[in-house]
């Protein structure tokens, strides 16, 4: 049976042009980066160059890029560290229902310390009002923190609006970008935000790596402490090796024309679903405003879980578990509002840069032959 990955929101392969350059940095990354004399400098240009690579990504100052181990980090210093830093002129923070948990257990987190968090309803498509956001700020908010595109969904926000009342009101605005860097435009200025989140391996870059940028001006708490690195932005000594992974990344994802193939396909596997098998299926998500490569299907009457077991071969997710018999939705699906007769069934396929027609074509026939065994 040919395996088939449509699991790219999860985890991208690694690109062979990043793993190249991981190659060439290993070979000259003999000292550190921080260090001043002539072994270090080599690494040093390496981390300065990987930088600016990902600064053009968003368009942004190469100072203003911080990397880090990733998007869980990035998010946790986005929220953390402006709720030290801001302490002193309020404690109010404004996130969304559907979050990634990397953001909702930090909020979790800061509750505790003394936080109020507001967590912003979605509508059925998945979609926060900006209006509801307007009428949530108050004079004690001191961040709003709302993702660009969901990860299970697609569901793209309207960040530019949202982030428009946070400045109107001067409120710091993050968004959790991990799932829209690479996919579709993630230019600072345009988005209008403050903070932004970036994970290496949703971009075919190495896990372990991901970037933070950082509006020039805002003020932070670091989230780690020590040296001096990153600007004094976050200490540790940085690795050559991944910074010029994620770099070559960011270089690769800012041609977006790859992502019009893959939404070609990803319609053309939603309409052949609904060709064969309509009656049988909700989608999930918005039905317009969503990432290119995201397709979440509701198959009725299965679990998703059951589906997958089923589909032998094929990687994707479920939208739903299940715990001591019971079936249990996801907090995004819930938070949408999705009944559970329908979100029980719930698979989310994601697709990537090598995904082929082939594929699409046998995963859809695999489908039909489950759901007509069943």
């Amino acid at each position: 049976m040919q395996r088939i990955y449509l699991d790219f929101n999860a985890s991208t392969p690694l690109d062979p042009r990043v793993a190249k350059s991981m190659r060439a940095a290993m070979e000259e990354d003999n000292g550190n980066p921080s260090s001043l004399h002539w072994a270090g400098a080599p690494a040093k240009q390496i981390v300065e160059v990987a930088r600016q690579q990902v600064a053009d990504l968003l368009k942004a100052k190469p100072e203003e890029v911080v990397f880090t181990s990733g998007g869980s980090e990035a998010n946790n210093f986005a929220l953390k560290g402006t709720f030290f830093a801001e302490a002193d002129r309020g404690v109010h923070i404004i996130t969304t229902q559907i979050e990634h948990p990397s953001v909702l257990a930090p909020c979790a987190f800061l509750e505790r310390q003394g936080a109020r968090i507001t967590y912003l309803p979605v509508d059925r498509t998945g979609l926060v009002d900006p209006d509801d956001l307007r009428r949530a700020i108050t004079p004690d908010t001191v961040l709003v923190s709302i993702m660009h595109a969901n990860n299970e969904t697609g569901t793209i926000q309207p960040i530019e609006a949202c982030a428009r009342i946070a400045r109107e009101h001067g409120v710091l605005f993050h968004t959790d970008a991990a799932q829209s860097v690479g996919k579709i435009r993630t230019h600072v200025d345009e988005l209008g935000v403050d903070l932004l989140s970036i994970a290496g391996h949703k971009i075919y870059a190495p896990k372990g790596v991901g970037a933070f940028y950082i509006r020039s001006g805002t003020r932070l708490e670091s989230l780690i402490h020590g040296a001096g690195h990153e600007g004094g932005r976050r200490a540790g000594t940085e690795s050559a090796v991944l910074a010029a992974a994620l770099g070559t990344a960011c270089s690769l994802a800012a041609d977006l024309g790859p992502m019009r193939v893959v939404r070609e396909l990803r319609n053309r596997f939603w309409a052949s679903l609904n060709a064969h098998v309509g009656e049988e299926i909700v989608l999930n998500g918005h039905p317009h405003q969503h990432l290119p490569n995201t397709l979440n299907v509701s198959f009725l009457g299965h679990t998703g879980a059951d589906i997958l077991t089923q589909l032998d071969g094929v990687a994707a997710s479920t939208g739903s578990a299940c715990h001591s018999g019971r079936i249990e939705l996801s907090p995004v699906l819930r938070a949408m509002g999705v009944p559970e007769r329908i979100g029980m069934g719930a698979v989310r396929f994601s697709l990537g840069r090598s995904t082929s027609v082939a594929e699409i074509e046998e995963v859809v026939e695999r489908i039909v032959a489950v759901l007509r065994s069943s």
